[in-house]
């Protein structure tokens, strides 16, 4: 009877673990577009590289902590430093140019444009790893070209070269997925989240050196008011978390079936502009996140596993 029971309870468990997934995976992408609204209400306070480094230095001493009391100290490793180093300058630079954009972009045209990232992905794939792409990638690939060239004329026209900010940060971004693949399952995923934030801090540092001394008396680092060092703390914090919530989800569920929820974070990034900035949505920035948006479920939709490999992946056993 007993056996029975935890049989039962096993297969509840199993045939909720997709619902509960997709409610954690909610969680967390909710979490991460309220940290970039934090970050939006910072635009103009101080400059964006030094909030970038100011919110790593915070989450890798955060993580260090979280490592040392989950792992050990033992688990304080740097698997393959170059690559590593690799993955520290991409996030650094996606952090640095996408907080900089927000300076002078609406919040949810610059999240839609760096919502491209995962088609940068695929055509790098190709460049680098050979991976040829499937026809229903060239459909995504296309549709998402259309949607940030739609966003982009407007906001280039009325911000210049800054409108093509968030771009760099997609393909930053893109650069980051690649580089995870070459240390996937070297070390636990928070002590990869530690490493990649230490090894972004030398090279947001940087920038903002740069920035500093580049005449530009936007750019320039002053004492930061306590309000801003308080917000960097929160976005550390809701990054860290968000990815988190994240990371549970896609072991409870396949990554194909909480894929779409990433799109709940410029939902919120479009309804946080408008009621927090004021930034409503123009008719072109819905229509080119609307091809972006469409380009990602059709690529998701075309790649999900069908039939048995749907439901082996849709919970662990």
């Amino acid at each position: 009877m007993s056996g029975r029971g935890t049989s039962v309870e096993h297969g509840n468990r199993v045939r909720h673990a997709p619902r509960r997934a997709l409610l954690i995976a909610l969680a967390g992408f909710t979490v991460l577009a309220t940290g970039d609204a934090v970050v939006k209400s910072m635009a103009g306070l101080w400059p964006g590289s030094a909030m970038a480094a100011l919110r790593y230095l915070m989450g890798a001493a955060g993580l260090a902590v979280l490592v040392r009391l989950w792992h050990g100290s033992e688990a304080f490793v740097f698997p393959k430093p170059w690559v590593q180093l690799g993955r520290g300058l991409a996030v650094g630079t996606a952090t640095a140019t996408f907080f900089l954009s927000l300076r002078v972009m609406p919040l949810a045209d610059a999240t839609a444009i760096v919502f491209t990232s995962p088609i940068w992905t695929l055509i790098l794939s190709f460049l680098f790893l050979r991976e040829r792409p499937k026809a229903a990638v060239l459909v995504s690939i296309v549709l998402a070209t259309l949607g940030v060239l739609l966003i982009l004329r407007p906001n280039v026209l009325a911000f210049g070269w800054e409108a093509m900010l968030p771009l760099v940060a997609a393909l930053a971004m893109a650069c980051l997925f690649i580089l995870n693949r070459r240390v996937g399952g070297l070390a636990p995923v928070i002590v990869m989240q530690f490493v990649v934030a230490v090894m972004a801090l030398p090279i947001l540092f940087t920038l903002a050196a740069f920035g500093h001394f580049s005449g530009d008396p936007s750019q320039v680092v002053t004492w930061p008011h306590w309000s801003v060092v308080l917000r960097c703390a929160v976005v550390a914090v809701t990054a860290t978390l968000g990815h988190w919530c994240i990371f549970r989800a896609t072991e409870l569920a396949s990554a194909a079936t909480i894929a779409p929820m990433t799109y709940v974070q410029l939902l919120v990034a479009v309804i946080a502009g408008a009621l927090i900035f004021g930034d409503l949505p123009t008719w072109t920035m819905a229509g080119g996140a609307g091809l972006i948006i469409t380009g990602g479920l059709w690529l998701w939709h075309k790649q999900r596993p069908r039939g048995s490999e749907a439901a082996d992946g849709a919970a662990p056993t």
